[in-house]
């Protein structure tokens, strides 16, 4: 099996960084953090629109239904994409509702989900439609970590309703991988920002890449990112290995809250700014570590599986075959 991208998964991956980077820059990234300072909302619903237009919210959709008809690699390949420009907005439920609620595939609507504990969700305020739900529900608002990411718990009862009525195993499994391509593609932008950063600062007559302390840490950065990278990635061509998306969604966690942190580290001061982009990184990853699978969770349904497939492996009487359940 060959697990490198081939020519057009390359041509798509470049597509989209080139229209992010042409249509959600820093300038826009600033600016959609000011505006939802102004009126608690975060979602660009001209990018949201363009980025239907481009077939990322129809991507998995098959082109009898309209969509574009690719698979789960290509996904993660454009998930991390957006990771790495932190385009706001609950990306993985629109797309999961692709098909399935009016207008998501098109970007003309913003779906949430219930993905996070505690009766949480994410972006409910400005969303149309709720996977899982009729119509919107109504919740209090609970201030978020990230600023781009508002938060609004919903009751006891809206909350079963919606995890009744969820998609099936195989789409809430998507919905953890694509996540953690989020991560991932944040992960390899905070590593960007750090060796740049070491390379223009100067300290003593010399950039402070130079040093071996800062060396250090941007060597780790990348291991984190480039372990966390084969991870998502084989986990995307190996769908029926629930050990790999665990696998992929802990490592790909890891990779972009560390990061983050250690991006922080080499700014050092300035690092701490609010000007500083890299907060807002580490804001994020803190809040997508803990939608579609914490990692309590995914190292839960990893050590099951392992244990399963050792069982299994061994003979044991009664043992089932590994993979053979969901999340």
């Amino acid at each position: 099996m060959d697990f490198q991208p081939t020519e057009d998964q390359k041509d798509l991956r470049a597509g989209v960084r080139d229209l992010l980077a042409g249509r959600y820059g820093r300038e826009e990234l600033r600016a959609s953090v000011d505006r939802a300072a102004a009126t608690g909302l975060s979602v660009d619903r001209e990018l949201w629109r363009e980025l239907g237009a481009a077939g990322f919210f129809a991507l998995r959709l098959p082109e009898s239904e309209g969509g574009v008809g690719l698979g789960l690699p290509e996904a993660v390949l454009v998930f991390e994409e957006a990771g790495r420009a932190l385009v706001p907005g609950p990306l993985v439920a629109t797309h999961l509702a692709a098909g399935v609620v009016a207008g998501a595939a098109e970007g003309e609507a913003v779906v949430t989900a219930f993905d996070l504990d505690g009766g949480l969700v994410s972006h409910l305020g400005e969303a149309d439609a709720m996977l899982g739900l009729g119509g919107v529900p109504a919740g209090e608002p609970v201030r978020s970590a990230d600023p781009l990411t508002p938060l609004v718990r919903v009751s006891m009862r809206t909350q079963i309703e919606a995890r009744y009525n969820m998609p099936g195993p195989e789409e809430r499994e998507a919905g953890t991988l694509l996540t953690a391509a989020l991560q991932l593609g944040s992960a390899l932008r905070t590593l960007e920002l750090a060796v740049r950063y070491a390379k223009e600062r100067e300290q003593f007559g010399q950039p402070i890449g130079a040093f071996q302390a800062v060396k250090h840490l941007c060597a780790q950065m990348l291991v984190r990112a480039e372990v966390a990278r084969t991870a998502v990635y084989a986990a995307a061509v190996m769908e029926e290995s629930l050990a790999e998306l665990a696998a992929a969604k802990l490592l790909a966690d890891e990779a972009a809250v560390r990061n983050a942190r250690d991006c922080l580290q080499v700014h050092g001061g300035m690092g701490f700014t609010w000007e500083a982009d890299v907060h807002l990184h580490l804001k994020r990853a803190w809040v997508r570590a803990k939608q579609w699978g914490t990692a309590a969770r995914m190292e839960e349904v990893l050590a099951e599986e392992l244990m399963t497939e050792a069982r299994y492996r061994a003979g044991e009487p009664g043992s089932a075959e590994p993979y053979a359940r969901s999340l």
